[in-house]
């Protein structure tokens, strides 16, 4: 399938040997093509899409790469917070995915989704979640937001049956909106590592 992969987008995989260059030895009897992997950031010279694997314990994570070739299906963030999917979720009586509906009541001005371990549940129906699990949300921003516009958001954000955690993805990284809201300047997280700036819709030279 020909498709541009975006950090949190949940890839399933044609075949198990699509995963390449795993190293951790529980890859092998955890993971199966049945279950997606999930975007990452990072860059090699063959242009191939960095991921990582997710174990049955919370600790365990792999990174791997794969072939955008291998991709049989890809389920963005976005699509995670339509309404009618969430409230015939298995798990709809759980605090985030509760709160990801009570977002939705709400029209905002930029397309928004949902990642971390809730996304994961909603598009496996996994029983991941717990009683405290966060509900880790992303905001796309290819132009500035205000800050006026961000508070509002972070306003509800903070009314929600559970923690809840907002990265802002702009074209160059993406950054935490509490710390922005905050400090005026963020942790940029990049392909290239994090860089530390005041402008992060703007590529620093």
């Amino acid at each position: 399938m020909t498709f541009t992969s975006r950090p949190h987008d949940l890839l399933w995989l044609k075949s198990r040997d699509a995963l390449l260059n795993v190293e951790e030895a529980w890859v092998a009897s955890q993971w199966q093509p049945g279950l997606p992997v999930v975007v990452r950031r990072d860059v090699n010279d063959s242009g191939d899409i960095p991921v990582g694997v997710r174990g049955i314990k919370r600790e365990q994570r792999a990174a791997g790469w794969v072939k955008a070739e291998s991709v049989a299906r890809i389920v963005t963030p976005e699509a995670l917070v339509e309404r009618q999917r969430l409230l015939h979720s298995p798990f709809v009586s759980q605090p985030p995915v509760q709160a990801a509906i009570l977002l939705t009541t709400f029209a905002w001005p930029w397309i928004w989704g949902i990642t971390g371990s809730t996304a994961y549940a909603l598009a496996t129906e996994i029983p991941v979640l717990h009683a405290d699990s966060d509900l880790d949300l992303l905001i796309r921003a290819p132009e500035p937001l205000t800050d006026d516009e961000l508070r509002q958001w972070q306003a509800q954000v903070e009314k929600l049956p559970c923690r809840a955690d907002t990265q802002i993805e702009t074209p160059f990284g993406a950054f935490a909106l509490n710390e922005w809201l905050r400090e005026g300047r963020v942790l940029l997280k990049t392909a290239a590592g994090p860089q530390l700036t005041a402008t992060p819709w703007h590529r620093e030279s």
